[in-house]
């Protein structure tokens, strides 16, 4: 679903009512978007697995909004979701920063808002919790931050590359970032230590050095970076 920039405030506030009280069987993810040459919009994607009546249920709220420009919510495949964000699948330069929040408060929500997201193309929420926030022995540990904060921009020229870097770090710091990023998350400027505790860090190295003493295996964000 797609609206007009204008209506952000009102689309936010339906993002967290919803949110608030999602079951594990609703994803919603919330995109403040501003493409060059464009005006700036919102959206809020959505996957549900259930019944389309009891997902509309769930999604009472945006039905409160203002009518959508655009609205694609249908009945579709597992085969089809990578569909529903419409996102580019060919290779391309850009600059993402990720973050962690430990809430969606009405402070955070305001500061969000609270200037436009340009030179950036989106700033993307998404709702966690779920099997995200359950006991986990994976090195990351659980989720228990119940939202993750995705900054992307396109470093058209040095001066377009450093005023997105700059938004992304006010935005960053104007919202209740957690400190810790999921490692799949990771951008250029960061390494493993942004999103592994230390003694988790030490451990995954001595198994490095361990299993792999000659580095066969490779990664992009390296354990004994």
């Amino acid at each position: 679903m797609l609206w007009t920039a204008e209506h952000a405030p009102a689309v936010l506030e339906a993002y967290r009512q919803i949110t608030a009280t999602a079951p594990e069987e609703l994803t919603a993810w919330l995109d403040l978007l501003h493409f060059p040459g464009a005006d700036p919009m919102v959206a809020v994607d959505v996957t549900h697995l259930g019944g389309e009546d009891e997902a509309r249920d769930l999604l009472a709220a945006l039905e409160r909004l203002p009518r959508p420009l655009s609205d694609g919510r249908r009945v579709m495949s597992v085969a089809e979701i990578g569909s529903i964000t419409a996102e580019p699948t060919d290779p391309g330069p850009g600059l993402s920063r990720a973050e962690l929040l430990t809430g969606l408060d009405d402070t955070a929500a305001k500061a969000l808002l609270a200037d436009p997201i340009a030179p950036l193309l989106s700033a993307q929420l998404r709702h966690l919790g779920g099997a995200f926030a359950r006991p986990s022995d994976s090195p990351h540990g659980p989720l228990s931050e119940p939202y993750a904060l995705h900054l992307f921009g396109i470093p058209a020229d040095p001066a377009t590359a450093e005023a997105a870097t700059a938004r992304q770090r006010a935005l960053a710091e104007a919202l209740p970032v957690s400190g810790r990023k999921p490692f799949t998350f990771l951008s250029p400027r960061e390494t493993a230590a942004d999103a592994f505790a230390p003694a988790t860090l030490d451990r995954l190295r001595e198994i490095k050095h361990r299993h792999d003493p000659h580095g066969v295996i490779r990664g992009n964000f390296p354990v004994l970076g």
